[in-house]
């Protein structure tokens, strides 16, 4: 039986006050436009034979009539398809579903676009990596580009990985009068333990054991079809969308090439073709306050402190770093999944899912309710799951109980009062932590820094065997004027080997952290980055940092005069500016805002 819901919390109408009165006359103009588009009617009608002609041509013949005579709904397939992602490769079979779904509905669907698609575990410690976060913003103008053709009425927007959702949100809102369905792939199957894995990566890099035996643990880790099992940016994306309420309730972690995720892709296909909510009325502050309370709940990717505040921006909304910390404190710990646990997203789903976290929420009136989804208004359809019952797809509740209380948790027996991260502030900047995948015992520390400029001198130093003591590690000029703001996933092995060693280690700096990290406190996003002026660029080896994950104080300990007196390092960059086409991304690169202002560099 579901819980009777609560009305929202002080917290909620507090920050949504705050976020509505910053963003008014961006808001308004907003909605202004979606209105102006959603007024003209359906585009088509407004084409020339020859404009449309060109959009049928290829057609089957059965639609090319029902085209012609706009007797229903023409969808919009945009997505992110590749065989190189493992997330995306299950995508190749998901058009004709979704057209036949459409069909069946009585309406058209056609392929409008593909959108890039990078992994960021294959461009992890790469250069390729510099352009990951850059991709977001490409995705969101491929986006553009594929609604542009103004010959559809519905949008389908099929994604899963780190800036890729994100990118199409950003770009659907452009063309927010149409309604829009996310349609997700799903989690590969369970492989190896994550926690084995981060072991094994650990051993490697301290020289413990060969590039066979980590090449053999990866390969089980990563073994098939279906995101990274690990709750990362990827599927911290999925829960993004069930919160926001743009998919059909419990899609995010249906395994592909099952006959239940099948099911859902013809079903969206079908629902899409009947929706008449427009993106913009989904999108809004509330849904986006919903979102944040959803990372925060589940201790989901650091990431999202710059995603969230680019899509909320597209939607005529500012959200800053100050949003996220008084709504993670208001906000319980429910879910423990790697990297702040042992289980991976299948275990999540099976312990209760998103579903069971969302009835919770609502009940502790910590979500707002009153909001409108692509299942109508509320999210009440979202704290049920899909299921085949006699070969037809259905929904019933979600369990009343967690399944396993190591993974999902009730809201009055939580892992954790607050959320998973924490803003971080001093005379070095303002940075976030996420303390949820960090002990309590390694949260606080005071200790010397050692400065560097890229991951690889790090390593280097560690090969050395020059970071046998406490200390905090500096890395910066990563930031997104840089750079591109690179994950600097490849530093935790290292920093964690320290740590387990028993010394006391840190990590501060203007770039970004992978959503799997954990374990090493690490102050990341610091803004404004180095090479903007930013204090961080000022630190010299030596000087005692303060990092206090409790207090949330993060600061060089020197005075003020003497920081303020010092010049910003000189660093050479010349290598982030060419190769594997950063040539191309220069006018990003000087044009992307901070971190806290989404790293964008659309306007």
């Amino acid at each position: 039986m579901a819980k009777p819901l609560s009305s929202p919390s002080a917290t909620l109408i507090k920050v949504l006050n705050r976020i509505e009165q910053r963003s008014k006359d961006l808001r308004s103009n907003y909605e202004a436009r979606m209105q102006q588009q959603a007024a003209k009617g359906t585009q088509r009608g407004r084409l020339s034979c020859t404009n449309l002609a060109h959009a049928y041509a290829a057609a089957p013949s059965n639609d090319k009539l029902t085209l012609v005579e706009e007797r229903a709904p023409n969808l919009a397939i945009v997505s992110a398809y590749n065989d190189m992602l493992s997330a995306h490769q299950p995508l190749l079979h998901f058009p004709p579903l979704i057209m036949r779904g459409a069909a069946q509905a009585g309406a058209t669907a056609q392929f409008a676009g593909g959108v890039p698609a990078m992994c960021d575990g294959v461009t992890q410690g790469q250069p390729g990596m510099e352009l990951s976060l850059f991709s977001r913003d490409v995705i969101a103008q491929s986006t553009a580009i594929a609604l542009s053709h103004a010959v559809f009425d519905r949008t389908a927007a099929l994604g899963v990985c780190d800036k890729i959702v994100p990118g199409l949100l950003m770009g659907a809102l452009t063309c927010g009068h149409l309604p829009t369905l996310f349609v997700p792939a799903g989690p590969m199957t369970t492989g190896a333990p994550n926690k084995e894995k981060a072991r094994i990566r650990q051993l490697f890099a301290e020289g413990k054991v060969g590039r066979d035996a980590l090449m053999d643990m990866e390969m089980k880790s990563y073994h098939g079809p279906g995101t990274c099992t690990f709750y990362g940016t990827a599927n911290s994306n999925q829960m993004l969308m069930e919160f926001m309420g743009l998919h059909l309730p419990g899609a995010a972690f249906i395994n592909p090439g099952t006959e239940l995720r099948e099911a859902l892709t013809v079903r969206a296909g079908q629902h899409l073709a009947k929706l008449n909510m427009p993106l913009w009325k989904i999108v809004d502050a509330k849904s986006i306050i919903n979102a944040i309370v959803g990372l925060h709940a589940t201790g989901g990717s650091t990431n999202h402190t710059i995603h969230l505040i680019a899509i909320a921006r597209c939607a005529g909304l500012i959200i800053d770093w100050d949003d996220f910390a008084e709504l993670s404190a208001a906000t319980p710990l429910l879910v423990r999944a790697y990297p702040n646990g042992d289980a991976d997203v299948n275990q999540f789903h099976a312990a209760g899912g998103l579903g069971f976290v969302i009835r919770e929420l609502l009940s502790a009136g910590c979500l707002f309710n009153d909001v409108n989804t692509v299942m109508g208004t509320g999210l009440d359809a979202y704290t049920q799951e899909p299921k085949l019952i006699d070969g037809e797809l259905a929904w019933q509740d979600a369990p009343a109980e967690s399944l396993d209380d190591n993974v999902v948790r009730r809201f009055d027996s939580a892992f954790d009062a607050e959320g998973g991260l924490k803003l971080m502030q001093g005379n070095i900047g303002r940075a976030v932590v996420k303390t949820s995948a960090v002990n309590s015992e390694h949260q606080i520390i005071t200790a010397p820094a050692k400065v560097f400029h890229t991951q690889t001198a790090l390593k280097d130093a560690f090969d050395a065997g020059e970071l046998e003591q406490d200390f905090i590690a500096v890395v910066r000029f990563q930031g997104p004027g840089v750079n591109g703001m690179p994950e600097l996933h490849k530093l935790t092995p290292y920093l964690g080997a320290l740590q387990d060693r028993g010394f006391k280690v840190a990590l501060v700096t203007d770039g970004r952290m992978s959503g799997a990290s954990g374990k090493v406190p690490a102050a990341i996003h610091v803004s404004p980055e180095a090479n903007q002026g930013g204090n961080i660029g000022k630190i010299n080896d030596g000087d005692m940092i303060e990092l206090n994950c409790k207090t949330g104080v993060l600061r060089v300990v020197i005075d003020e005069e003497t920081l303020q007196q010092r010049p910003i390092a000189s660093a050479d960059l010349d290598d982030y500016q060419q190769g594997l086409g950063r040539e191309l991304f220069g006018a990003m690169r000087r044009a992307v805002t901070a971190a806290e202002e989404g790293a964008i560099a659309l306007f």
